[in-house]
């Protein structure tokens, strides 16, 4: 399997800690990271950090990732109905590997139907949005069921990294 994993972000406002710190520890562990968006060549956090995008979301393949994380802030509401992010959460997930998102990113999972009868978390503001779709909300900062992965929020980070990058390993 390959061990690369792709962060999806917004153009703008991407919340800083579920991108650098959940970054961090997957590539801290050993896997290599490529960074998507939609029509920017660089997207910018909440905090007004600059990152480069390596690829368009409407270009991505499934091949080539072992993961895909998509990462939430206030920007991550361009996704929720983006039918290029939608495609994507749900080619990872019929193609069997890792999909995991955090915040109010769930959502996007939520929406492209692969969240019904899963155990998940999100941003308590989203709750209802993906219980709406099926999801079974548990509050946990993190909560893996089979492929999938969901986290709370920013201060779940570190440990939604974490775990990604233990699922990849396979531990």
């Amino acid at each position: 399997m390959a061990k690369k994993v792709l962060f999806v972000v917004a153009p703008e406002d991407f919340k800083d800690e579920e991108f650098f710190e959940t970054k961090h520890e997957i590539e801290s562990a050993g896997f290599e990271t490529e960074t998507a968006s939609k029509g920017v060549k660089k997207a910018e956090s909440v905090s007004g950090k600059s990152i480069n995008i390596n690829i368009d979301i409407s270009k991505v393949k499934t091949d080539g990732y072992a993961a895909v994380v998509f990462v939430g802030g206030p920007g991550a509401e361009i996704y929720l109905d983006d039918k290029d992010a939608l495609s994507l959460a749900e080619s990872f997930y019929k193609a069997g590997k890792i999909v995991s998102a955090i915040c109010i990113a769930p959502v996007i999972l939520a929406n492209a139907g692969i969240l019904k009868g899963k155990k998940t978390t999100v941003f308590p503001s989203e709750r209802k949005s993906i219980e709406s779709k099926g999801a079974v909300c548990t509050g946990k900062n993190v909560e893996t069921d089979g492929n999938i992965i969901t986290a709370s929020g920013p201060s779940a980070s570190k440990e939604f990294g974490k775990t990604v990058a233990k699922k990849i390993s396979g531990s």
